[in-house]
Order: structure tokens, then sequence, then C-alpha cells
């Protein structure tokens, strides 16, 4: 099946009013914000309890738990983070929504696109992620859809620029 006639399939689904198709992030964003946790409060925690434990004697290490009870709390909210993450492409617009305390869902209308970019920094390419940012004319516009595969974030690169395209030519 080509690619085009399967992009047309989800237009015309989009198109007839059905509740968006969301798409979650890939777990590999999880992975590697969880390892970066433990890389910073893992040698945290060591770093306290021994210096703690030599300069002030065995019971102040058990402050080096402070670090480790940070880093169990953070392991769940990266969790809880990363489920509320997701987006739609529907006929019009492209919908992503994020939050657990705070739900946040942004609507960028194709028209509306001036510029749609993928960055990857040097940790994320080392974890085969990309992120794509989304850029209107409005400054507070905050489209951005993190931890993609790449391949997938340059095919989402590609389907937005063109329907940017098409639907700011009838303007």
């Amino acid at each position: 099946m080509e690619t085009g006639s399967l992009d047309d399939e989800r237009d015309d689904e989009r198109a007839a009013g059905a509740e968006p198709e969301w798409t979650a992030l890939p777990p590999g964003l999880l992975r590697m914000r969880r390892l970066l946790l433990v890389v910073w409060l893992g040698p945290l925690a060591l770093a306290v309890g021994v210096l703690l434990g030599a300069l002030a004697g065995p019971a102040w290490s058990a402050f080096a738990l402070l670090p480790l009870a940070l880093l169990a709390w953070g392991w769940v909210l990266l969790g809880r983070n990363w489920r509320s993450w997701r987006y739609a492409e529907r006929a019009d617009d492209l919908l992503i929504s994020r939050g657990v305390l705070w739900r946040e869902e942004t609507v960028v209308p194709y028209g509306r696109m001036q510029l749609v970019e993928v960055t990857s920094g040097p940790v994320e390419r080392h974890f085969g992620l990309a992120t794509v940012q989304l850029h209107t004319a409005a400054a507070a516009t905050d489209a951005t859809i993190p931890g993609l595969d790449p391949a997938e974030a340059e095919r989402l690169r590609d389907r937005l620029t063109r329907l940017g395209e098409a639907r700011s030519a009838g303007l």
C-alpha cells in the first residue's frame, strides 16, 4: 500500500467527524528520562552518604536517603508525565495533549504553521529519538512533540509541511 493512499484514508476517517486517533509517545523517551534521573541522583546519593558518613559519623549518612527518595518520586512522576503526552492528526489541525494535574491541549491549524522542524540533541540521538517543533505566527504557541522515532518525526514533519502549504495557499 502506498503511503499517500494511507494518508488519504486517514483524512477520510478524520473528516467523518470521528473521535481523533491519538498517538502515544514511544517508550524510548521514558527510558531516556529515567536514565538521566538515575545518572544525576544516584551519584548524588552516594556522595552525600560517603561524605556525611566520613565527616559527621555513620548516623548522618542516612541523609543519603533523601536523594534516593527523590529518585523514587521522580521515577513515578516521569512515568505519569510520559503517559499523559499524545498527539492526533485531524483533517484541519494537529492536536497535542499533555499534563497530569493541569491538562493542556494545543490545537495547531495546518494553515497557521510557518515552520516545522525536527531536532535531536546528543542524548536524544544516543537513544534514537527526535523532537518535532511547530512554529506559528503566535509567539505563545508551544507545539512540541518530544521523543519520537526519527523516521516518524521526519514523516510527521513532511506531512505537516505538505498540509500547511496546501491550507495556507487558500488564504
